[in-house]
């Protein structure tokens, strides 16, 4: 667009808000005209900043992108690919969870929850070391809770 549509576009946008502004001044009171008059004013310095040509093109590049981005096969290929990324990233976390696919498994005979001594650092989600159960004499009771210790249930 050249100078004279947006030179165009100014009068009839500040004239109207200025038809509007004595409209409102009359109908509802002072305030209400001076708020229209003010709004009346901004395509007339939208113009003389250079702001309303700036605006124009931004419109024009988002919707021309927006155009290229609906009908672009190469667009819709890329919100596949970012979709398979999504997915494989929450396979992957999945398995990490539960322990499939890692190199780096714990030792066979290490129990994970096994009672720990000394200086050793605690196990994850635990604020203080397991305590230890009195040995109560009777053998059923003591498996119980070693079997309870072991799993970190007591």
């Amino acid at each position: 667009m050249d100078n004279v549509v947006f030179q165009a576009l100014t009068v009839v946008l500040t004239l109207s808000g200025l038809v509007a502004s004595g409209l409102l001044w009359r109908a509802r009171g002072a305030a209400s005209g001076l708020r229209m008059l003010a709004f009346a004013l901004l395509p007339l310095a939208a113009f003389l900043t250079g702001t309303l040509r700036l605006i124009w093109e931004i419109g024009d590049a988002v919707a021309s992108w927006a155009v290229r981005f609906a009908f672009s096969p190469f667009v819709w290929l890329g919100i596949v690919v970012a979709g398979v990324s999504a997915l494989l990233f929450v396979i992957s976390s999945a398995m990490r969870r539960r322990g499939r696919g890692i190199h780096g498994r714990p030792a066979p005979g290490a129990a994970v929850g096994s009672a720990r001594t000394g200086d050793q650092p605690l196990p994850a989600g635990s604020s203080r070391p397991p305590a230890k159960a009195p040995e109560s004499g009777d053998s059923d009771m003591d498996d119980i809770e070693a079997i309870l210790r072991k799993h970190g249930i007591s």
